[in-house]
């Protein structure tokens, strides 16, 4: 995913009521950005750390910037929300993961039951349903999901498991949006119930993937998979 601009660079100041953070630019301006990351943001939320920002050419938006992502560990560490169904698709048109096929078709944000895939696709004989997240916290060396309690996240493990048992093929993708990390597993600790359905829809045939990406002001590209843990 290449960014279609060319983004802002600046420092943050603080990260407040979820969805806004106060980000001094280079030039000494003082912008509040949105948060697009609804979650806690553990692990990568520190006061005077670089960041960059987009900024939307719709001149009736109320807050024109976008806090894309945070200089962490001497990594960048991409915490806009929005971006992985984009790396999701590319990763899935572009054959990246070896173990799945060829996609004829791939589209976004598909209603199956009462919920809203990420992505749908189709192979020569089979249709599937990926749910993708985006993973920022690190524990050690693990990225872990989720930094919040998730029952939106729980529903949606358990709307895979219903689409598998109609003939789908389903998989859980995670997006890990930074490099210092060497492994994934489900954060125990913050939700157990989104933990012990991640364990309980693998048992019943959801597929896990997670895919560290390499984030840098100019792009956002697959690195490697990531070994997991449950």
């Amino acid at each position: 995913m290449k960014f279609n601009q060319s983004l802002t660079h600046g420092k943050l100041v603080k990260r407040y009521k979820r969805f806004m953070a106060d980000i001094i630019l280079d030039d000494g301006t003082l912008v509040t950005a949105h948060c697009t990351n609804s979650g806690s943001m553990k692990s990568c939320l520190e006061p005077g750390a670089e960041v960059y920002l987009s900024k939307s050419s719709n001149p009736n938006r109320k807050l024109p910037y976008t806090w894309e992502m945070i200089k962490i560990n001497e990594g960048w560490v991409g915490i806009n929300t929005a971006n992985p169904n984009t790396i999701a698709r590319e990763i899935l048109t572009e054959n990246w993961i070896n173990e799945l096929p060829r996609f004829s078709l791939v589209k976004n944000e598909v209603k199956f039951d009462d919920s809203r895939f990420d992505l749908y696709a189709e192979s020569d004989t089979e249709k599937w349903f990926f749910e993708v997240k985006n993973v920022t916290l690190k524990d050690g060396n693990f990225a872990r999901f989720p930094d919040a309690v998730t029952t939106r996240g729980l529903k949606h493990l358990n709307t895979l498991v219903k689409a598998g048992k109609q003939g789908y093929r389903v998989v859980m993708l995670y997006i890990v949006q930074r490099i210092d990390v060497d492994a994934f597993a489900p954060a125990w600790d913050i939700d157990p119930e989104y933990s012990k359905g991640l364990v309980c829809a693998m048992k019943n045939g959801v597929k896990v993937y997670a895919i560290q990406v390499k984030v840098t002001p100019e792009s956002i590209e697959p690195l490697r998979q990531l070994p997991y843990t449950l």
